[in-house]
Formats: structure tokens, C-alpha cells, sequence
């Protein structure tokens, strides 16, 4: 179907703005589908060129997605006159309340039964939305409204308004104007239910114009920067948010239906405690002291259980001043959850649970489709052990070199080596390794983890690298602690909680030991670099691993001095299970606003 846009010049520019119009040949009523309803051709521009220009007009459509700024600019000029004239009239465009009847889904779900050309006096419905779509032909005009719910046509025929009503609605509404209209159900001759219009309101005038229809917002950076317009010009953005909210609230519904309990527990805490990461610091004014973001919630929910509470659980905001990447975010949302008298066997069954009933809620099976990759969610999930995880995928049995760190870092070279054609990587990875644990994990981590695409809880995990899990009560040099993996990536985490406040106090000394070996190698290691190097190494996520300062927290040993129940405890990532139920690659599509660099 030929498309032109007709635009006629005059030197007036409120004239030239408000009398533009667009000609759609052969037939008025051209759609595109958007959700289940019908979604108009539109013309994002108010302002008009002459119709010779309309090549210029189709390459510059072609070759950008949105106007420029000086477009803009004129644009927001013509509409700031508009919301002058229309003061003048009387009316006022930014209006305070609308009274709704009905949504634009009620109406397309209950009066889709209307023959063509039937016009339905039954009932007087009131609807408000955005206009995303605007044609106007003499004494007839179609706009496009979309509400939270989805897109309706309103049938607008200067007959039925009146005189001023209608000459308003050709001269001032725009694309991109929130707009209030009643009146009566119409089905066209072509098919499309429409709110034939009897009265209407401009509750908002838009002052930028929309992205342009044929190719939406296309940025990436601008998408996420702008989220607000990315809603409004890829609909199906809002949709991931609003499964977020269901996957939220399945979760809360799943873990209080086994009696746990929601606890709020400090944003802002003295010691940054709960994990190994990168803290974020700021300062009380009235306290004069250093306070830190929380990198967890683990260390207060555990304080919860020695109060007395058996069960509880946190759905909170983490903050982690590390790197950005597809799947890290330095803002990210976690639930933890904690019971006393229960080990890590229970939260086994809880993870399979959860996730198979957020699955369940969103897409009514098992089976979850992730970037092409069928997920089987169905349960058991597989269970291994990280020593034999390795031992598959490497052929090398860490058991077998007990404490001598050196012959395995020895064979985790040779692994790196091997599968980095003869080029050994390994060394940044491996020299501050102080315990054949370590290793292990480091192995693990290169070598195994990306391959676990199926649903796998990773059993087991070396005790130098588990500072807050229970010994393992059968093995030796392990803990009782599962990481659960899903398309690589992790996507929970697990413990037999350790109680023991002298073992507790020993492993957070040794952790801060292990810390300082770490950023006093990466000190030595950036001095001996030349000053260019050393830039590149400061600038660097990974040397800035180890560059900050961590505490052992006191009053978390002396609340455990007072007695903590047996417990088990495990934390789940829900921006990357929301990234799962909505086939997202990108962990920044799954949150609203995530962090950005300052734009230049």
C-alpha cells in the first residue's frame, strides 16, 4: 500500500502545525497489529514539508530513527503554542481527573460481536489513553488510543461533535497526547471496533514528539535511558515488567505459603557483610561516619533467627559497586530466606518449587523457551557435586592432590592451556590461589559453568571458598552448600548455615587474610608495570576486585555467641529468573532503570 505524506507550507506557524494531515491511499482504514487490537499508521511529525520533499523525507525515515535535535526543538516550539491557544480558549492541557467507564480491552472483549457498520447506543462508555495514531480525512478523523490494557480506534465525525469540538481536535491534538473521550461503540465497514465520540478532552498535551513508527526506538542506550519512551514506543517493553511483578509476587505467595515471613533489614550497615564484593560508601553527616550499601541481607536475617523468628525472608535491592555486564548490574533485586532447624536439602526442594511455580504462573508448563534453548524445568532438577563437575569436563581429580596448591595449579595450567590453543591465560587466575580449594573453584568456574545450560545444583563446594556454610558432616574440606545454574549462569545459592561463632570468627579472618594477600599481589603487580599499563590496570574491573577494605563484623559474631538455631538459608537472583521467563538477553531489559555511564 503507497503511503504520502501530504504537507502543505505556510509561513504562520500555528496554522502550518495544526492543519497537517496525512493522506493514506487506497483505503482509510490501513493498520498495523499491535497486542490483539488494531494499531493505525501514524505520522510523528506536527509539522509539514512540501510534497516535493518527500524523497528527502523517505531516505532521512531510512537512515534515522527519531529527530533531531534542532526537529525537536521545533517540534516543542509548535506544541508550547498550542498549550498557549488553547489557555486562551479556555481549556486547560493539563487536566486534573478523567472519569473512566471502561478500558480499551473491556470494550474490544465485549462488543467484538457488533456486525460492520453496526452502531451499538446501549451503553456510553469513557475511556483515556494516549493517542498514538492520528488520520484525518475533511469532516472524519480516526485516532488510535492506547491505554495499560491495549489500542482502540475512536471514531471521530464532525456530525457528532460539535463545531468547536471538532476543530480543536484537528488543530491540537497531536500524536503523543493523553486524550479523555466518550460516546458509544461503532464497528466500521472494515472491521475495526471504535468508540464512535461524542465529547472528548485533551487531558495531557504532549510537548516531544513519538519516535517514529517504522522504526520505534532503536537506540539501546537511549532505550534504557529513556525507559519511559521505550515503553511508549515498543509496547511489549512494558509487558516484561508487568511478568516481573507477577514472577515478585509468585515468589512472595510461594515462600509464605511454606510460613515464612517478610523482614525489612538495614540498606545502609556499618560493615559490608554477607559476600565477597565490591562495596558502595557513603558518609552520615550526623553520625560522622562511613556507611556502606548493603552487598546482602544475609548477616541481618540471621540475626533475625537468633531473635527467635524461624522463618524469614527478604525480597530486597543489592548494591555491588562492580563491573556492568549482560548479567551484572551494579543495582540488582535478591530474595533470601532463612529456617531454623533445616539444612540445605530443604532448599533444594524450595529452589525447584519457586522457580516451577513462577513458570508455571507466566507460561502454564515446564518447558520455557531462552534464546533459543529449551529449558526443561521439569523436576528433579540434576544434582552433582563441583569435584565431579570438574573431573567430567577436565578429566583431572582434585581430590587426589590434598593440600598441594602447587601441583594443582600446576594441572588447572594445563587445562587453561588446552583449551586456550596453547596459550596459557591461567597465570592472573591462578597466583593468588592459596588452597587447592581455590583452584578448584577457579577451574570450575572457567571450564564448567558456561555448560550448564539445564537446571543443575552444583553440590559441595570447598570450604576455603564458602566462609559462611556448615562443614560438610560426611567429606572433609567441604561444605554443604549448592549453587543452582540455569543457561550458565547462577542463579541461586545455598547453604547449611555455619553456627559455630569461634569457626565463624576464624573464617572471616581467614577471608580478610586471603583478601589483603589479594590486593597487596595486585599493588606489586600494578608497580612493576610501566605508568601506561598501570592506568590501564586502575581502570580495570578486575585488579579493582580486591582494592577495597573488608571488616569483620563484630556484632553478627557476638549475636551468634548468643545462639542460632540449626538453619538453612539460600538466596535467588530475580532479575536473572525474570531474564529466563522472558527469554531477555540482557539483564538491563529486565530492569526499568538500570546504572549507565554519564552520557557525553
Amino acid at each position: 500500500m503507497d503511503i504520502f505524506r501530504v504537507w502543505r507550507a505556510s509561513s504562520q506557524v500555528m496554522t502550518f502545525a495544526s492543519r497537517a494531515t496525512v493522506v493514506v491511499r487506497p483505503r482509510p482504514e490501513f493498520n498495523f497489529n499491535f497486542h490483539t487490537t488494531s494499531y493505525s499508521y501514524y505520522c510523528s511529525s506536527p509539522f509539514t514539508v512540501s510534497a516535493s520533499a518527500t524523497a528527502t523525507s523517505n531516505h532521512r525515515r531510512r537512515t534515522s530513527s527519531s529527530l533531531n535535535t534542532s526537529d525537536r526543538e521545533f517540534v516543542r516550539a509548535i506544541r508550547l503554542k498550542k498549550v498557549e491557544e488553547l489557555r486562551q480558549k479556555g481549556y486547560e492541557p493539563y487536566a486534573y481527573t478523567w472519569d473512566r467507564s471502561h478500558t480499551a480491552r473491556q470494550i474490544q472483549q465485549g462488543y467484538g460481536y457488533l456486525e460492520n457498520g453496526e452502531v451499538f447506543t446501549g451503553v456510553a462508555v469513557s475511556l483515556a489513553g494516549r493517542v498514538v495514531a492520528r488520520r484525518a480525512f475533511g469532516k472524519l478523523m480516526f485516532l488510535t488510543l492506547r491505554d495499560d490494557s491495549g489500542t482502540i480506534q475512536l471514531y471521530c465525525e464532525k456530525e457528532c461533535l460539535s463545531e468547536n469540538q471538532f476543530t480543536k481536535l484537528k488543530s491540537f491534538v497531536d500524536i503523543g497526547d493523553i486524550l479523555g473521550a466518550s460516546g458509544s461503540i461503532k464497528k466500521t465497514e472494515k472491521d475495526f471496533l471504535s468508540v464512535y465520540v461524542k465529547n472528548f478532552e485533551i487531558l495531557t498535551k504532549s510537548l516531544l514528539p513519538l519516535p517514529d513508527k517504522f522504526h520505534g526506538l532503536t537506540d539501546i542506550d537511549k532505550r534504557y535511558r529513556q525507559r519511559y519512551v521505550d515503553m511508549i514506543a515498543n509496547p511489549e517493553v512494558a509487558d516484561v515488567f508487568r511478568i516481573r511483578a507477577k514472577i515478585v509476587s509468585e515468589i512472595r505467595k510461594a515462600v509464605e505459603s511454606f510460613g515464612f515471613i517478610e523482614v525489612e533489614t538495614p540498606v545502609l550497615q556499618g560493615a559490608a557483610g554477607g559476600a565477597e564484593a565490591r562495596p558502595f560508601v557513603t558518609y552520615h553527616n550526623s553520625l560522622g561516619r562511613d556507611l556502606y550499601l548493603r552487598i546482602a541481607t544475609e548477616l541481618h536475617l540471621k540475626r533475625m533467627l537468633v531473635g527467635g523468628l524461624e522463618k524469614v525472608y527478604e525480597i530486597g535491592r543489592i548494591f555491588r559497586n562492580e563491573g556492568i555486564s549482560t548479567r551484572h548490574n551494579p543495582e540488582f533485586t535478591s530474595i533470601e530466606m532463612y529456617e531454623a532447624y533445616s539444612d540445605y536439602e530443604s532448599m533444594l526442594n524450595l529452589a525447584e518449587e519457586i522457580i516451577t511455580r513462577c513458570a508455571m504462573s507466566i507460561h502454564g508448563r515446564l518447558q520455557v523457551d531462552y534464546q533459543g534453548t529449551e529449558i526443561s524445568l521439569m523436576r528433579p532438577w540434576r544434582r552433582e557435586t563441583m569435584h565431579s563437575l570438574v573431573k567430567d569436563a577436565t578429566g583431572v581429580d582434585f581430590h587426589e592432590f590434598g593440600n598441594n596448591v602447587e601441583a594443582a595449579k600446576e594441572a588447572a595450567r594445563g587445562i587453561f592451556k588446552a583449551r586456550s590453543e596453547g596459550k596459557d591465560n591461567s597465570s592472573s587466575l591462578l597466583e593468588a590461589c592459596s588452597s587447592v580449594g581455590h583452584v578448584l573453584n577457579e577451574v570450575f568456574e572457567a571450564v564448567v559453568e558456561p555448560t550448564l545450560i539445564q537446571p543443575t545444583f552444583v553440590l559441595d563446594y570447598p570450604i576455603e571458598v564458602s566462609p559462611l556454610a556448615k562443614p560438610h558432616r560426611r567429606f572433609a574440606g567441604l561444605t554443604e552448600r549448592f549453587e543452582l545454574f540455569i543457561c550458565g549462569r547462577e542463579i541461586g545459592n545455598a547453604f547449611s548455615e555455619l553456627t559455630d561463632p569461634i569457626d565463624q570468627r576464624s573464617r572471616f579472618e581467614d577471608q580478610i587474610k586471603q583478601h589483603n594477600a589479594k590486593r597487596a599481589a595486585l599493588a606489586s603487580k600494578s608497580k612493576s608495570k610501566s605508568s601506561e599499563e598501570s592506568e590501564k590496570a586502575n581502570n580495570s574491573d578486575d585488579d579493582d576486585d580486591y582494592s577495597y577494605e573488608i571488616t569483620l563484623d563484630e556484632d553478627f559474631i557476638t549475636s551468634l555467641e548468643y545462639g542460632m538455631p540449626p538453619a538453612s538459608g539460600m538466596g535467588l537472583g530475580i532479575d536473572r529468573l525474570v531474564m529466563l521467563l522472558t527469554n531477555s538477553a540482557n539483564i538491563r531489559d529486565v530492569i526499568a532503570f538500570p546504572v549507565l555511564k554519564v552520557q557525553q
